[in-house]
């Protein structure tokens, strides 16, 4: 029988949120899959665990596939966590795991803490419909394209940012998505020194620019604002009305009508329509 693939998120900051069964997972596995070992190492120490481990990270994961693919074949449980939060979300994993599920290997899911849904809850905004960008490309026509579109996005914004590129991020970002969309920065979620700075992007970049960001930051950016209709002129109006009326909608009916769907009063579109003497 093969074994399973146990996907472990791990604490963020505070090693108090790792959950029983999390610990339980990293002290049952037959092998631990880690971005750092080192760090890693420490969380093992802490739950007691003597599971070897064997590194997994962005530039190895490809090649390391097939052996691991290899080992739940013969029916081993290897648990998979990266450095912090939940794998496979902006961390290494995500191949792994689409090459187990082609091959018909047991994925297991051990849920946890996630640095993307604690600061949109901390940021207090909308919550309803959200998109993840990750980290912003680092320059050039593919920063530029992305950050075009994230001025179009009405969902709210969760991104990762390094601390390093911090000040040109929020700059960037709100010379594209403007100045005054409302934004939270957050930082050093869950550990002693956790901050959450709600604000415009535009005092955020002044803010970061001025003093630096150190430590762990996630950024999450309020959606693009509804669009208001272009205001029609007033022989537009007229037409909109006279094409109802051929078609045998009462007058009043099609000034209603045109009124509703141009975002105007109707008595706007009735003055438009008496003044063409229609």
């Amino acid at each position: 029988m093969s074994g399973t693939l146990v996907v472990v998120a791990t604490p963020i900051g505070n090693l108090g949120d790792l959950s029983p069964r999390a610990a339980d997972a990293l002290r049952t596995a037959d092998l631990v899959l880690a971005e750092d070992t080192r760090r890693t190492g420490r969380l093992l120490q802490h739950v007691g665990s003597e599971v070897p481990q064997r590194s997994l990270h962005e530039h190895n994961e490809r090649e390391r596939i097939a052996e691991i693919v290899e080992r739940l074949d013969a029916g081993q449980r290897i648990a998979l966590v990266s450095d912090a939060g939940t794998p496979a979300v902006s961390d290494p994993g995500y191949r792994l795991l689409a090459a187990c599920a082609e091959q018909g290997l047991a994925i297991e899911v051990v849920p946890g803490p996630s640095a993307v849904l604690t600061a949109l809850i901390a940021s207090a905004l909308p919550t309803d419909r959200v998109a993840f960008e990750g980290f912003l490309p680092r320059k050039g026509a593919a920063r530029r394209a992305r950050l075009d579109e994230l001025r179009r996005e009405p969902r709210t914004m969760v991104l990762f940012v390094s601390p390093h590129r911090a000040d040109a991020d929020l700059a960037d970002l709100a010379e594209a998505l403007g100045s005054d969309r409302p934004a939270a920065l957050t930082r050093e979620l869950t550990k002693l020194h956790e901050q959450v700075v709600r604000a415009s992007l535009g005092e955020l970049a002044r803010r970061v620019g001025d003093d630096g960001v150190r430590g762990e930051v996630t950024l999450v950016v309020g959606g693009a604002p509804d669009e208001a209709p272009a205001a029609l002129e007033e022989d537009e109006l007229v037409e909109r009305v006279r094409a109802l009326l051929a078609t045998g909608v009462p007058k009043k009916a099609a000034i209603a009508d045109v009124a509703t769907a141009a975002g105007v009063p109707k008595k706007v579109v009735y003055q438009a329509v008496v003044d063409a003497g229609s």
